[in-house]
């Protein structure tokens, strides 16, 4: 039997979602819900199912195993918490919330209610990041530099700090994350920032134009991680590694691989988005959960070390975590 799929925000991540679904033949969407009507009625005419624009009347009207939420940050409000006491599994898009009171508010609601979740920070299921964590297997980590280079999304809300939490928040989040999965918790961050270009140009822009975060673990190791979203061509996104005689540098599409005197690069071959979903609802249907590799409660994790970084932005401190 098909489970039963709800969504809560019908934007361009949730079109990502409803693609990976869209090949999977346990899954039902059954209803979707977006402030934009018309939004909603359009994404809900592909899979026959049900459009609002109210997320409590959904929640109260549709039965439902599974509620994606595809939300920007500032526009979590109680959904995930009437879905996780009514016993609907929650999958969330990063970041989880825009303050920690609103995140541990919805962790103890889903933990209350024992339903399973899942935050789709998707790099932690490439076949890329697999390899690199079995490459690293018995190694020594020096230290982590990664970066999210590029340019600003078109979306208006994420050019203004107060509803994206700026870029470390919203969208380096990324790599903030898989610095975590490889190497564990952050002990404290310090971050720098640079505005001045972007505010000349474009209307309510008041992100960092460039910043970078500097964060002590708590084993120890350092790491490094760079934004900026002024870049209009090209670009760079990734993670590197750094052991004795192993480098490794992880992007969303290659491994490459650095040993003495050899080169190696390993291809993405599957769609994360699919195997995150998938993972998702076949835990949703065993009751094992153990295959999801960001559930909830580590996700606020990642989002209490953005959110110190911001901190830090604004205090010049060194910011524990």
């Amino acid at each position: 039997m098909a489970l039963r799929i709800g969504f809560l925000g019908a934007g361009g991540i949730a079109r990502t979602h409803l693609n990976a679904l869209s090949q999977l033949e346990e899954a039902q969407v059954v209803a979707l819900c977006d402030i934009v009507e018309e939004r909603a009625v359009n994404a809900a005419k592909q899979f026959n199912a049900l459009a609002f624009t109210d997320h409590r009347k959904m929640l109260d009207e549709v039965k439902m195993d599974a509620l994606f939420v595809c939300l920007p940050p500032f526009a979590h409000t109680d959904g995930e918490i009437i879905a996780a006491e009514k016993g609907i599994h929650i999958l969330v898009e990063k970041p989880v919330a825009l303050t920690m009171d609103k995140a541990e508010e919805i962790d103890e609601a889903i933990s209350k209610a024992g339903v399973i979740s899942s935050v789709a920070y998707h790099w932690r299921y490439a076949e890329t990041t697999k390899m690199a964590m079995e490459l690293l297997e018995g190694k020594e980590i020096a230290a982590l530099h990664g970066y999210w280079l590029g340019g600003m999304p078109k979306v208006e809300w994420w050019r203004v700090k107060e509803k994206s939490g700026g870029q470390m928040v919203e969208q380096t989040t990324h790599i903030f994350d898989l610095a975590r999965y490889f190497v564990g918790d952050a002990q404290s961050v310090y971050a720098l920032g640079f505005k001045g270009i972007l505010e000349k140009e474009v209307e309510n822009h008041n992100v960092e134009d460039a910043s970078v975060a500097l964060i002590r673990f708590k084993n120890g190791l350092i790491g490094q991680i760079s934004s900026t979203d002024v870049i209009t061509q090209g670009g760079l996104t990734g993670l590197h590694i750094f052991c004795a005689g192993l480098t490794l540098q992880i992007t969303p599409s290659l491994l490459t691989i650095r040993e003495e005197g050899k080169v190696t690069e390993m291809r993405q071959r599957h769609d994360c988005y699919f195997v995150e979903d998938s993972t998702f609802l076949e835990a949703i249907k065993s009751g094992d959960a153990s295959k999801i590799l960001s559930p909830y409660s580590d996700a606020v994790k990642t989002l209490s070390l953005t959110l110190g970084a911001n901190k830090s932005l604004e205090t010049g401190e060194v910011v524990a975590l």
